[in-house]
């Protein structure tokens, strides 16, 4: 690599909680070479998400364009090659899209999680290191390069009119905040609406008030409906109502975020908002809130006994276990006992 100002090529395109794994890679790399732009090939909803990130260059790729949209990128890009690419997707488009993306180094994954023809488009690999969390397997991606990702460090790009927003949706009383972010875009990860409602109810019979938030697809808005109706005790429903540049800002309003392996979960994380996670279908080891899982159910190892019959330390890593009805192995008695680990660790 130049000694002082290499040219940085990254592609991620998805999804939320993947792109939020790579802001720390983005810090890794701008603190040894303050004097790079990145470029980073991103999708819409990424992009919705992290734009203003200082020092980047983002480049959108809709999905829906086809290869039509890469010559359109291609176009976009600077001249010239550049001295690296981060190929940071396995998946075949994103594979193809790497193709017109010129750089002399064009750094993959490992064979071990390599599919989708992904080893033609590359020409290094990060080290194999399995059983790491997303977020480190990302971070590797600076090890060709001569750096180590030594620290890890978020700033989404929050603007400040999103706090104001955040902070207008209600008064701040005292209460602490229990927030449910109650779907995945993995919907066999979600869990169920009447127990969702009897830990909402838990939570408020403690003192806590409940806010309901999440984006605008069907399945949102009914599974919330579903929660508000079999709840006893009122909750604040903000679903459908904020954008991806607000959603950090409410996330950052709770003290204790429930959802399943998700988007929210690990932008909450990146805010300092602790994350009640329900695993079963994915192991939070691998794919959980990064800085903290104490406060996560895991039945990952329950679920790879009943639906794989062997248990999760015979698998590979990183194996998803969506099955239906996979998510009823996390009772409610469950996140009960994880939101009382939450209370006896932060009393009021």
């Amino acid at each position: 690599m130049p000694a002082s100002s290499p040219s940085l090529c990254l592609l991620r395109l998805s999804a939320l909680g993947d792109v939020t794994h790579v802001v720390p890679l983005v810090r890794t790399l701008q603190q040894a070479h303050p004097a790079t732009t990145l470029h980073w090939v991103i999708d819409k909803a990424g992009h919705r998400l992290l734009e203003g990130l200082p020092g980047v260059n983002f480049h959108v790729y809709d999905k829906n364009s086809g290869v039509a949209g890469m010559r359109a990128l291609r176009g976009e890009l600077p001249a010239g090659r550049f001295d690296a690419l981060l190929q940071m997707q396995v998946a075949f488009r994103a594979n193809l899209l790497s193709a017109f993306i010129p750089a002399r180094r064009r750094i993959g994954y490992d064979r071990s999680r390599s599919k989708d023809l992904h080893g033609l488009f590359i020409n290094e690999r990060i080290p194999d290191r399995p059983g790491i969390h997303v977020l480190d397997a990302i971070g590797s991606f600076c090890e060709p390069l001569g750096l180590q990702q030594t620290q890890v460090s978020w700033d989404l790009a929050t603007p400040p009119e999103a706090h104001d927003w955040a902070r207008a949706q209600w008064d701040d009383d005292g209460r602490p905040v229990l927030m449910i972010s109650p779907c995945s875009s993995h919907t066999r990860r979600n869990w169920y609406a009447d127990r969702y409602a009897a830990l909402a109810d838990h939570a408020a019979a403690q003192g806590w008030r409940v806010v309901l938030c999440g984006g605008r697809s069907e399945l949102e808005r009914s599974t919330s409906d579903a929660i508000l109706a079999a709840m006893e005790h009122p909750a604040l429903d903000l679903v459908g109502k904020d954008t991806l540049k607000q959603l950090p800002a409410l996330l950052a309003r709770a003290q204790l975020l429930v959802t399943p392996d998700s988007g929210p979960m690990h932008i909450a994380n990146a805010v300092g908002t602790k994350v009640l996670g329900l695993h079963a279908a994915s192991n939070p080891e691998r794919s959980g809130p990064y800085s903290d899982r104490r406060y996560c159910v895991n039945r990952y190892d329950d679920a790879a006994r009943r639906f794989l019959h062997k248990p999760a330390s015979a698998l590979k890593w990183g194996t998803k276990i969506e099955f239906d009805e996979v998510m009823s192995l996390v009772g409610v008695a469950d996140a009960i006992a994880a939101f009382e680990r939450y209370r006896a660790d932060h009393p009021r």
